[in-house]
């Protein structure tokens, strides 16, 4: 990016007359559990790390998020968010294999949280998630609604975010990606929300807001998934390219977005985002994440739980999307 004329500098901008020439750069020392996170230029880079386990999300990840989401927003250097996904795929999902197969309770035997004794403690979600046990869907909601609020960041940094999907974004991958001021994806990207079919419902809540009504529910009321192509017609993403030259064309689309001056960015954020918070984003989320924890509890849902403890996570999914047509080798996140 070539250097600006001085009028075009903003009072964020490092140098001699910047607001911020006294400050010093911030520590790029704190580590993640789930993601990385780096500088370059006037980019942040938040990168899911898991690509072994297909990204899959897990109770650190929301907490990671929101973390270098504000390290982002209150970085002076920063001028826009570019979040991906290292592997095969954006995100697969949360790892729901911890629930389905193990009742929730992790392989290793240990508390994969980090919050014993909490909502956010596998054994406690375990025992609430027992069929021979009564189901209190609060400590459901308690539980959820935190990893919402940690992916809402996206969404509430007064800073820009662009998403770039490549692989896949599915079911919890797209609760994220959804949060995001701008999706860019590769051609032959799969986004979609296939638990919909059984044991699960979006609970951010936010395909209505992005696709508006019919078009969701014809994705919703199916569990089809969108190629990144398709997902330009239908106005859930803003580019899509060929995988080999989605890197490349993501980079000078989030270059030219840097340009900006920080608070020309903040406030076109804010001014736009005035109207999509007005369309009932909070409520929408509230409701579907209840009813995201009602679909785990329903006969089926039981009865999913119970075949994917009998004959593994994987195999489960492919019995279930068998039916229509669609059913693949997946990851044990893809959920």
């Amino acid at each position: 990016m070539s250097e600006r004329p001085a009028a075009w500098r903003d009072g964020w901008d490092e140098g001699a007359g910047s607001a911020f020439a006294e400050r010093t750069s911030p520590a790029d020392d704190h580590r993640y559990a789930t993601l990385t996170y780096e500088v370059t230029g006037r980019i942040a880079r938040i990168t899911f790390d898991r690509p072994e386990r297909g990204n899959a999300i897990t109770a650190d990840t929301p907490q990671d998020l929101a973390h270098a989401v504000e390290r982002a927003d209150l970085d002076p250097r920063v001028h826009v968010i570019l979040l991906s996904g290292r592997g095969k795929g954006f995100c697969g999902g949360y790892d729901l294999s911890i629930y389905a197969e193990n009742g929730a309770r992790p392989a290793d035997g240990t508390d994969g949280s980090g919050a014993e004794g909490t909502a956010l403690d596998a054994t406690v979600q375990a025992r609430n998630h027992d069929p021979s046990r009564t189901w209190d869907p609060m400590l459901d909601y308690a539980m959820m609604s935190r990893f919402n609020r940690g992916f809402a960041s996206l969404l509430h940094a007064t800073k820009p975010v662009v998403a770039k999907v490549h692989g896949f974004a599915i079911a919890g991958g797209t609760d994220i990606a959804l949060y995001a001021d701008q999706i860019v994806c590769a051609d032959d990207a799969r986004i979609g929300y296939p638990p919909t079919r059984v044991w699960g419902i979006p609970a951010a809540g936010m395909w209505a807001h992005r696709l508006g009504d019919q078009r969701a529910k014809r994705l919703l009321l199916t569990g089809d998934c969108l190629t990144g192509r398709q997902a330009v017609e239908w106005g859930l993403a803003v580019e899509s390219h060929p995988a080999d030259e989605l890197d490349a064309r993501t980079e000078q689309f989030v270059e030219r977005i840097a340009q900006m001056p920080i608070n020309q960015l903040m406030m076109v954020k804010l001014a736009l985002n005035s109207a999509l918070l007005a369309s009932g984003v909070a409520t929408s989320t509230m409701i579907s994440t209840v009813f995201d924890g009602i679909s785990r509890h329903t006969r089926e849902g039981y009865a999913f739980q119970t075949r994917a403890a009998t004959v593994g996570f994987r195999e489960a999914v492919r019995e279930r999307d068998e039916p229509f047509g669609d059913a693949k080798p997946q990851a044990r996140a893809a959920t």
